[in-house]
Order: C-alpha cells, then sequence, then structure tokens
C-alpha cells in the first residue's frame, strides 16, 4: 500500500448524495398507438408523454432544486467511481461548509415537498378538468402516499485503502486482490485529478475566448459571471486538490493573481487592461501541460 493512497485516505471521505423526485410523468400507450395508427406508421414510431401536472410550479420548483443541488455537489466534490460515491477533502467537509450547506439543502428541499404535499389533492382535481381525456386518476399516487416520492439522503464513509481486506483467503490471493485494488485506486485517482485540471482548464479557455476581440476587431460581448466564477474555482480549487499536486496549487495561485484585482467594469471598458488579463490567462494555459 503506497503512502499516497494512506494520505490521501485520511484527508478526504466519500460521500453519496441520492435525491430522487416524483416527476409526474407518464407513457399514455393508447395516446401513442392513436398517433401511429393517425399518421399510418408501420410500427411503433414513437411515444406520448403525458405531464400529469403540466407543469404545476411546486413541482417544477422541487425539480428544479433537486437539479441545481446535483450541480453543486459535483462543484463541491471530484468523482471516484462512474457513478455514486464522490470525494470530498476533509478541508471542504467541514472548513469549507460543505457538511453544512448538505445539512441546508436538506431542509430547504423538505420544506419544497411539505409545501407541494399540501396542494397535492386539490391539483388532482383541477388536472381532470385541464388533461380532459387524457385524465386517468389512476396515475396518480394516493395524496398519504405522494410524500414518499421524493427524497434526499446521503452518506459520508472512509476512502479505503487497499490494506483493509478483512477476508479469509490465502496471502498471494489476498496480495493479489490488494495489488488490484491499488491499481483501482491510482486510475480512479487519477480520474479525478483529470476532473479537477479540466475544469481549470474550462475556465482559463472561456476567458481567454471571451477576452479576444472577433473577426472584425470587435470586442466580444462578456458578463460579471466571468470574474466571479473563476473567483469561485479558486477558492473551490484550494480545497479540491486532494492529492495536494503542486502544479495544481501553483496554477491556482496564478489565476487568482490574475483576478484578485480586476474589476470587471475596467475589464469592460479598456482595450489596455483586457488584452493584459487575456496575456496573463493565455500565459497559464501554456505554462502547464493539460
Amino acid at each position: 500500500m503506497s503512502y499516497e493512497s494512506i494520505g490521501i485516505a485520511t484527508s478526504s471521505m466519500l460521500v453519496e448524495l441520492n435525491i430522487s423526485c416524483w416527476t409526474a410523468r407518464k407513457l399514455d400507450k393508447k395516446v401513442s398507438e392513436e398517433v401511429d395508427v393517425a399518421k399510418n406508421t408501420k410500427g411503433r414510431a414513437g411515444n406520448y408523454h403525458k405531464h400529469l401536472l403540466a407543469g404545476n410550479p411546486h413541482l417544477d420548483g422541487i425539480l428544479k432544486y433537486a437539479a441545481n443541488t446535483r450541480l453543486w455537489n459535483n462543484k463541491q466534490t471530484v468523482p471516484w467511481s462512474d457513478s455514486g460515491p464522490r470525494i470530498v477533502t476533509m478541508e471542504n467537509l467541514f472548513n469549507g461548509g460543505y457538511k453544512r450547506e448538505l445539512d441546508n439543502r436538506k431542509n430547504e428541499f423538505y420544506k419544497l415537498v411539505d409545501t407541494f404535499d399540501s396542494v397535492y389533492p386539490t391539483l388532482i382535481s383541477a388536472m381532470a378538468f385541464q388533461l380532459g381525456d387524457l385524465f386517468d386518476r389512476d396515475e396518480y399516487p394516493e395524496p398519504d402516499k405522494i410524500r414518499s416520492k421524493f427524497n434526499y439522503s446521503y452518506t459520508i464513509s472512509p476512502l479505503p485503502t487497499s490494506g483493509d481486506f478483512r477476508v479469509d483467503i490465502g496471502e498471494q490471493a489476498k496480495a493479489e486482490l490488494m495489488q488490484h485494488y491499488e491499481s483501482q485506486f491510482n486510475e480512479r485517482l487519477g480520474t479525478a485529478m483529470r476532473d479537477v485540471w479540466e475544469r481549470l482548464y474550462e475556465c482559463l479557455k472561456h476567458m481567454s475566448e471571451r477576452l479576444s476581440s472577433d473577426e472584425g476587431g470587435k470586442r466580444k460581448v462578456f458578463h460579471g459571471t466571468l470574474i466571479t466564477n473563476a473567483r469561485e474555482l479558486v477558492g473551490l480549487l484550494a480545497r479540491l486538490n486532494i492529492t495536494q499536486d503542486p502544479k495544481l496549487e501553483q496554477a491556482r495561485r496564478d489565476l487568482e493573481a490574475v483576478i484578485s484585482n480586476t474589476d470587471i467594469d475596467v475589464l469592460k471598458e479598456s482595450d489596455y487592461v483586457r488584452e493584459s488579463v487575456k496575456q496573463k490567462v493565455d500565459e497559464i494555459i501554456n505554462k502547464f501541460n493539460w
């Protein structure tokens, strides 16, 4: 077991966030068949999905909040496997406010669910009128069951190391398993760090592109988020560098130095400042092997 895997396992945790929602979308096989017949198709050419609540703002609010929370979680963590657990550093878990925000978002999620739950029975009656012949009461969960269709949960667990094998097998077989796990560990770690590097590269590339002029020499339009998003990323990178990669930290500091005193209004108005910032951003891009 490598020293690196031990160090990362003691400075990071695995977090798995699960958010499930009732989408109120239902495949209507009868209508799908009617469309096929009307259009004289020779087989099922498409499916008709109906929205049982026809864009109700209470449900849409929950779905949008859930999607926003997943995006926020992906920003705060780095991938560990193809799906499921992600790595969060101990620094970000507590000092960075990740755990606190995770709980705050859970409370807000269930507030939205409670509001939806309280109006749900009246929504079913309204849909009977709004959907006309498409309405089918059996497609709606009972009011006392609807809240169970929503869930927000997470688990935080230790990052395992290759030496943690509690199995009754021979030493040779155990050594093979440990070697296999160490290989997988390093592969997943590489994927996690590539994710962090790519976030930085995409930010720099976007800044460089927006700070350049078009073919006619005209300034390109950009918004204040060009700088605020970069500042947010600079703060995150300090907590996402799980391997303490000195090159990543240097790149982070280089970008921080470029944007720390950059005023967005001056950046928009001054050709000199814009070109200067772009040049420094391009220097960072060219400095590292992306």
